[in-house]
């Protein structure tokens, strides 16, 4: 009887992990790009950028350069894009991390931060 209590609680844990797991990846494709920047389990930017334009991205890096007038900087937005997904493809020295080639953020999660930043 206790094994059969202990696999019936096993199989209850696994089951609400898994809900638990699939929960969360519904709530991140609902993420706008505004919010991956900002999260820190995600997109994290202000961790090395400021964003001068924004009134809530509060206390920022100060390691990169300031996203601001990316439009103007980045005329065409595939450039941004691929900056995000793998700076090192252009800056081998780039320390921004390559958050497409490591998986961090999903190619549409990509483009969502990407449609934020070239708005700054």
């Amino acid at each position: 009887m206790r094994k059969l209590h202990q696999l019936i609680t096993a199989c209850a844990l696994g089951a609400i992990t898994l809900a638990g797991s699939a929960l969360a990846a519904d709530a991140a494709k609902d993420l706008t790009g505004k919010q991956l920047a900002f999260d820190k389990t995600k997109g994290n930017c202000l961790a090395c950028h400021a964003m001068p334009t924004v009134p809530d991205a509060v206390s920022p890096g100060d390691y990169g350069p300031p996203l601001i007038a990316m439009s103007a900087r980045y005329p065409d937005k595939a450039k941004l894009r691929a900056q995000i997904w793998d700076s090192t493809a252009i800056n081998p020295s780039s320390s921004m991390i390559p958050f497409g080639k490591h998986g961090v953020l999903t190619e549409a999660e990509i483009d969502k931060v990407t449609d934020f930043v070239y708005g700054l």
